[in-house]
């Protein structure tokens, strides 16, 4: 595929191991070019997109992994046995990997992030209304909370935790449009909030 017209950068992923055999035949080294974090290649494999998307939102909305070499990069493993490992890299404008040097004072640091109904319609299995908040720390799953919600929001999550910034939106560090797959019924607002410095 070429010609997309899109505000967000190409990816590169490449093979990076290989523990086993892949239906799709990908081999070490090999790299697959993607026109955005929208537009997989032909017969791409979604075993790997499913997991893969997170990581490529992420990158593509500025995140940065501090205790990687180049932070602009992230390891993404094959959810069919582990049988592959890809690197995900952002390509510039020029075409080439962006780089970001390892942060060597990196830590820890999950982030504390709301999520909140900010639209319903129709009927919620889980009763959700609007003005309903949840809050987490970094990745962790909420206690009871619907898991196709969570499923819907964790690229949000994901990328906020990691410091992307969501560019279009009134505020940055947060996303008003993560949707309910049941219907549209329910929309979420996931905010990155901000701790005050002591």
């Amino acid at each position: 595929m070429s010609g997309v017209s899109s505000p967000f950068p190409k990816l590169k992923l490449t093979v990076s191991a290989v523990a086993g055999v892949c239906y799709h035949g990908y081999k070490a080294g090999d790299e697959i070019i993607l026109e955005d974090f929208t537009h997989p290649p032909k017969h791409f494999c979604l075993g790997l997109a499913h997991a893969l998307f997170p990581v490529i939102y992420a990158l593509s909305f500025g995140a940065k992994f501090g205790f990687r070499d180049n932070q602009r990069s992230l390891l993404v493993t094959c959810p069919d046995g582990g049988k592959l490992e890809f690197k995900a890299e952002i390509l510039d404008k020029d075409g080439k990997v962006e780089t970001l040097a390892k942060d060597p004072n990196h830590k820890f640091n999950p982030k504390k992030m709301v999520i909140e109904v900010v639209k319903a319609k129709g009927k919620c299995t889980f009763g959700y209304k609007v003005g309903d908040k949840w809050e987490t720390l970094g990745l962790k799953c909420i206690p009871g909370f619907c898991g196709a919600a969570f499923h819907t929001a964790f690229p949000a999550l994901f990328a906020l935790n990691f410091g992307a910034k969501f560019f279009f939106m009134d505020n940055p560090d947060a996303i008003d449009t993560v949707t309910c797959p049941d219907g549209g019924n329910i929309v979420f607002k996931v905010t990155r909030v901000e701790e005050e410095k002591k």
